[in-house]
């Protein structure tokens, strides 16, 4: 996976790591179906003490709910909420995604309403 090595990478030549990077390698491993790297990722941020905005749950939450973890994703959005988070029409959109995924019709029209 490139995008785990370029973030690794820029720690050996310590390059900063800032919400943004961290953010645009989570979203880019989402996207190319590895879920699994992009909640590392996500998760080594915290470590790291890279704040996690609104952007990179989405990012997280989405890689999850593309990679089928649709639990996964529901607990990272349980996480965006104690952590006062913001959500927005992205954040309900991978929450409604997960949901229906994981057979949970109910918590999706709650979801719907809520938007």
């Amino acid at each position: 996976l490139q995008t785990l090595q370029l973030i690794h990478e820029m720690a050996v030549g310590r390059v900063e790591r800032d919400t943004i990077t961290y953010s645009t390698a989570v979203s880019a491993c989402g996207k190319g179906g590895e879920w699994l790297p992009a909640v590392q990722l996500f998760h080594e941020m915290a470590e790291s003490s890279v704040e996690r905005d609104t952007i990179t749950y989405n990012a997280a939450v989405s890689a999850c709910e593309k990679g089928g973890q649709w639990a996964k994703a529901l607990g990272l959005l349980a996480e965006m909420a104690l952590a006062r988070v913001e959500l927005d029409t992205i954040t309900y959109s991978a929450a409604f995604s997960a949901y229906e995924k994981g057979g949970q019709s109910d918590q999706a029209l709650r979801i719907l309403m809520e938007m």
